[in-house]
């Protein structure tokens, strides 16, 4: 069963922290990739961090490093997404996802070869 669930998106002010949980199936949480991404109104879903199981390669946008970092546990087959030092601009829904790709398509960001998603959190920042 493919099964991907988002928890602990909400409201925060501004420099404020956020964990955002993933809980997946067994069979989803075997993808060679997973990752977060996040879709704000009016623009294009992007990514925002990424894994790749196995060769530790990782993904970060230029636009959350140094406070956003993914971490998996692999006991509870969940993934999570630690947002520190929250923007403004960071106020999207953000969503799960999983995929067997190449690890170049991983490390990428691109959310084109994610197979499965989860079905998104809110995340809102106010200034």
């Amino acid at each position: 069963q493919v099964q991907l669930v988002e928890s602990g998106g909400g409201s925060v002010q501004a420099g404020g922290s956020l964990r955002l949980s993933c809980a997946a199936s067994r069979y989803t949480y075997s993808s060679n990739c997973m990752g977060w991404f996040r879709q704000a109104p009016g623009k294009e879903r992007e990514g925002v961090v990424a894994i790749y199981s196995g060769l530790g390669i990782t993904y970060t946008a230029d636009s959350v490093k140094g406070r956003f970092t993914i971490s998996q546990d692999n006991a509870k087959n969940t993934v999570y997404l630690q947002m520190n030092s929250l923007k403004v601009e960071d106020t999207a829904m953000y969503y799960c996802a999983a995929g067997n790709v190449y690890p170049y398509d991983c490390a990428s960001g691109s959310p084109g070869g994610m197979s499965y998603w989860g079905q998104g959190t809110q995340v809102t920042v106010s200034s």
